[in-house]
């Protein structure tokens, strides 16, 4: 099989399984959403010198890559291919980094996106951060127990 035909083969699969632009999604909003967040990661006193540590300069390559992650979260892409527990394994972060990372992005999506669509991201973070920092803490050894009794 050609690559155009499996890239066919692909798109028309994702357009089967998520038809249409979800809750008016765009391209458009998601560069939008993501610039606005990262704007106030880099400067909130919890947050920004995490990230200043590992993007020390050019920002363009992150969001370049959060803008192909959020696509293909959000509108089935697939343009996302990296690893995000071995690019965040290594970072100094702890469970109260990630709610202050829900509450920035929480209040970025609500002030850019129209209400169903903030929803939809805020879900998606949701789940994504959770996922995340189970991970993290089973890579670094703490236990998992702690989180189903809310010791994190």
């Amino acid at each position: 099989m050609s690559d155009a035909s499996d890239e066919f083969r692909v798109a028309s699969r994702r357009a089967a399984l998520a038809p249409g632009t979800p809750l008016g999604v765009t391209e458009d909003m998601i560069r939008t959403l993501v610039d606005a967040f990262y704007d106030k990661v880099r400067v909130d006193p919890e947050l920004g010198p995490i990230f200043a540590r590992h993007i020390p300069g050019d920002w363009g390559p992150h969001l370049a890559k959060m803008y192909d992650f959020w696509s293909s979260v959000t509108l089935m892409t697939g343009r996302y291919h990296g690893t995000p527990m071995a690019a965040h394994a290594p970072l100094p972060i702890e469970a109260a980094h990630f709610q202050r990372w829900l509450a920035l992005f929480r209040q970025t999506a609500t002030e850019v996106c129209p209400a169903p669509a903030a929803a939809l991201f805020v879900d998606r973070a949701e789940r994504i951060a959770q996922s995340l920092q189970l991970g993290l803490d089973f890579h670094h050894g703490r236990l998992i127990v702690d989180h189903l009794y809310g010791r994190t």
